[in-house]
């Protein structure tokens, strides 16, 4: 009842201090269970067609599910992540410690090098808590990029409609052995949305919390254009599925200009 409770309770949610390291300090143990779902395959084979034979650099590589096929594919990668628990994870991994990795803020970390692509997937731009974060991270991405490399950015649409009195509950995702929900309060007057997903197994329930400064996709277009950037490919999901008024996500390529 207690979650009931929180999830109706009335009054404005302050946005806590932005800490990069918090969502893997919570997560990282258990991360690769979470995301056994996504579709990985396709995902790796669109970045790779996306980046040609150029290095790669991916913002929020946590523990390395896309930049351990790409670099077996021979694919020169590079990383930037908040959380030191994630990465410490990639590097024990077979192969995750020839990835070099920064510790950082990937809105504005920089790396050494320039790259064919940079990649942020799996919503991870709403991880920054605000517009101004996410323009400097389209920036950043365009700083990294050789001339007519691109930037690709996978995330859910804001759907304020699913929400009834600015809060939801639903089930993601149930399995014999494990049941993933998900609690939303979402504050539209600053397009934030807090969560917590509640992971139960036999081993008991975890809660994992996290925020979301949720942005429409042509919001982040025009943080591509204030980055000097176009966008050059809308889809819905990592097959080239076509992006329509009922597509619940989107994964869209920006490209810096060749001069």
């Amino acid at each position: 009842m207690a979650t009931v409770h929180a999830l109706t309770a009335r009054g404005p949610l302050m946005s806590p201090a932005f800490d990069a390291s918090a969502y893997g300090r919570s997560i990282a143990d258990i991360y690769d269970a979470t995301v056994t779902d996504l579709p990985t395959e396709a995902t790796v084979e669109r970045l790779a067609l996306l980046a040609g034979d150029g290095p790669v650099l991916e913002f929020g590589i946590g523990t390395g599910r896309l930049a351990l096929p790409l670099a077996a594919r021979g694919l020169t990668v590079a990383g930037i992540d908040g959380s030191a628990d994630m990465v410490e994870i990639l590097r024990s991994k077979p192969g995750g410690e020839r990835i070099p990795v920064s510790v950082g803020d990937f809105a504005t970390t920089k790396v050494e090098g320039r790259f064919s692509l940079v990649a942020l997937t799996t919503n991870t731009i709403f991880a920054l808590p605000s517009q101004d974060a996410q323009v400097d991270c389209f920036r950043n991405a365009a700083d990294h990029l050789l001339p007519g490399g691109r930037f690709v950015v996978e995330t859910w649409v804001p759907d304020p409609a699913a929400f009834r009195d600015g809060s939801a509950l639903r089930l993601l995702s149930m399995s014999e052995d494990t049941v993933l929900a998900e609690a939303a309060r979402l504050s539209p007057a600053e397009q934030f949305m807090h969560t917590t997903k509640v992971r139960l197994t036999a081993e008991g329930v975890r809660l994992l919390p996290a925020n979301h400064r949720y942005a429409w996709p042509a919001e982040l277009d025009l943080m591509a254009r204030l980055a000097g950037m176009e966008r050059e490919h809308r889809w819905s999901d990592w097959n080239g599925s076509a992006f329509g008024d009922d597509s619940r996500a989107h994964v869209t390529v920006y490209r810096l200009p060749q001069d």
